[in-house]
């Protein structure tokens, strides 16, 4: 019997800064429901929008596998490794943290806002030299089927992860249903829908909405209208 959560939209934690407008789906920062604490090894998905030139300031992390995915606009990155990137939409940046690293990201842009998803992941590996690694993505390889983007198999055709984990992103038509398969039935997947509606495993999703669910070799993905869907597998302990 499959173990289910659902986080509606609007029931996410919220903190409006002025220059970031940020969602929580799990508790961070003054945001904090004991109930929400991650999914398994999951532990944030933050839904972030930066005004134009202004952004986060140089800060530490360690022991942390950091996924950034841009959603709209351009966020420029720089760290205490030497790199100095920026990201666009279809691409995807990964760091681990490892031992530790500083790190700020800015909006590109003076006049658009940035709009991106930060993910954290607890690392399969402690102690690591920390990693920086980004990849640009062709959207057409996700036209109503899904491509991963995260991968801990540094052989496939995504960004590596120091974990069992595997992301997944999909642009679907009404219409598409498919049957997703995880990698080991002792993980857990938490889907995030983007934009539009799906069904998983039979409960309907809309816009923001998650669902976390385990105990299940799989399930199955049904959309009713145009989606943009985001599945993140990682082990539960």
């Amino acid at each position: 019997m499959s173990k289910k959560v659902i986080h509606k939209a609007n029931t996410r934690g919220h903190a409006n800064h002025g220059w970031l407008n940020s969602y929580h789906s799990f508790s961070f920062a003054s945001y904090y429901d004991p109930a929400r604490m991650g999914f398994g090894l999951l532990r944030v998905l933050n839904d972030d929008t930066v005004a134009p030139g202004m952004g986060f300031g140089a800060h530490p992390h360690d022991n942390m596998e950091i996924v950034s995915i841009p959603l709209a606009g351009e966020l420029a990155h720089k760290d205490s490794t030497g790199n100095e990137k920026t990201i666009r939409t279809n691409e995807v940046q990964i760091m681990s943290a490892g031992t530790g690293l500083t790190h700020s990201e800015y909006n590109h842009s003076k006049t658009d806002e940035v709009k991106f998803l930060q993910i954290w992941v607890f690392p399969k590996e402690r102690d690591i030299k920390p990693r920086y690694d980004q990849k640009a993505f062709n959207p057409e390889d996700r036209q109503n089927k899904l491509q991963t983007v995260v991968s801990p198999d540094k052989n496939d055709d995504a960004i590596w992860i120091n974990q069992n984990a595997w992301f997944t992103l999909g642009s679907l038509k009404p219409g598409f249903s498919e049957e997703y398969k995880l990698h080991n039935p002792e993980h857990g997947v938490y889907a995030f829908v983007l934009e539009g509606e799906v069904e998983i495993d039979g409960k309907k999703l809309s816009k923001r909405d998650g669902m976390g669910i385990s105990e299940v070799a799989g399930f199955s993905i049904k959309a009713s209208a145009d989606a943009e869907l985001l599945l993140m597998e990682v082990p539960m302990k």
